[in-house]
């Protein structure tokens, strides 16, 4: 574990999370057994409750790892085939679905097709701006809701020729997952990934039928007269298929602990659920070759060899990181309830651990 010292990382995530008034928290495992757990800021400044360890957070987009994982269980159990035409699936939502779609390219982001909400294009505030003015976000409950809102779009490129981040294909694939089985996405992946990998504090409360011990999303202001605001009418109500699952920072270490130990998959499948597909850049960024493979982004040294897995995800009032370092057995989740803050301290904790 060279370049790895625990007691640097924990002064680095004090130091930067006291002077950032980060809010959250941040739980690091090493061989699946808790190095620290520290938690910052308020889960309610209506009420003036403080995070802990215990709070539940919306995690965004690091969910795709969730559904990724649902959608390679059928593989393994050969109800679906990742080189299926993806219209067979999804035909009732979006029939006009080109058949060379396959669920291998909306699992790696390949497909091709209009995305729901264009993340990579242009200014993003404006683009969501837009988007919400012309589409009622409290309309959006669940992965149905979705499709109107990208399939009349014209594909980017054809199938398979390229990543393109794209939230739309796994919204098809959560669609997939209740046609195949019967049940509802939510149940799915609550009873065969959360369960299987002892996650007990995760599910997909909406924004507005929030429990106990669940964070409350901020947005801060530019003007600074109203410090912050809640999430509650800047994103979507309800989780799907590409994001919104609600977890523990221990839940977060946990799926990643059972998914490389194979409680989740075989080991066959297992091994390419961890398997790199398509590069996501054409250069390096930061040093690194960055690769996704199946709901998880890789970064490769000089080498070829996987230095971090894991997912982001953010969200107006959510800012979520998970990941897991391969050398070193570490596990890092990163959980904070206002916008856009856990970019910095991720990579601030990166540099702890690999020493760069």
């Amino acid at each position: 574990m060279s370049g790895f010292d625990a007691a640097v990382l924990e002064k680095t995530v004090s130091e930067l999370a006291g002077s950032a008034e980060f809010s959250g928290a941040i739980r690091v495992t090493l061989g699946g057994e808790p190095l620290f757990t520290r938690a910052f800021g308020m889960a309610s400044r209506r009420w003036a409750v403080p995070n802990t360890p215990g709070t539940r957070f919306r995690v965004a987009s690091v969910s795709k790892t969730f559904t990724a994982v649902a959608v390679l269980q059928l593989v393994e159990s050969q109800r679906v085939r990742l080189d299926d035409p993806l219209v067979g699936y999804v035909r009732e939502y979006m029939p006009q679905l080109d058949p060379r779609v396959t669920v291998r390219h909306a699992l790696t982001m390949t497909s091709g097709i209009g995305d729901w909400f264009e993340e990579g294009s242009g200014d993003w505030e404006a683009e969501w701006t837009a988007l919400t003015e012309s589409h009622p976000l409290y309309l959006l409950r669940g992965n149905k809701d979705y499709v109107p809102l990208f399939a009349g779009k014209e594909a980017h490129f054809a199938p398979g020729d390229r990543h393109l981040y794209n939230g739309a294909g796994y919204i098809l694939l959560g669609l997939l997952i209740e046609a195949v089985t019967g049940r509802s996405f939510e149940e799915v992946v609550t009873e065969e990934v959360f369960a299987r990998a002892g996650m007990s504090g995760a599910g997909f409360p909406a924004l507005d039928e929030l429990g106990p011990d669940v964070a409350e999303g901020y947005l801060t202001t530019a003007t600074g007269a109203t410090p912050y605001r809640t999430n509650i009418y800047a994103t979507t109500p309800g989780a799907a298929a590409d994001g919104g699952a609600t977890c523990t920072a221990a839940d977060l270490t946990a799926f990643a602990h059972a998914l490389r130990h194979g409680r989740l998959l075989d080991e066959e499948t297992t091994r390419l659920a961890l398997t790199p597909q398509v590069s996501e850049y054409d250069e390096k960024v930061r040093g690194y070759r960055w690769m996704y493979g199946f709901g998880l982004t890789h970064l490769l040294d000089d080498e070829e060899a996987v230095v971090r897995w894991g997912h982001t995800g953010e969200e107006d009032g959510v800012s979520a990181r998970l990941y897991h370092y391969p050398r070193h057995d570490l596990d890092v989740a990163l959980l904070g309830n206002v916008s856009w803050s856990a970019g910095d301290l991720g990579w601030a904790i990166h540099g702890a651990i690999v020493g760069s």
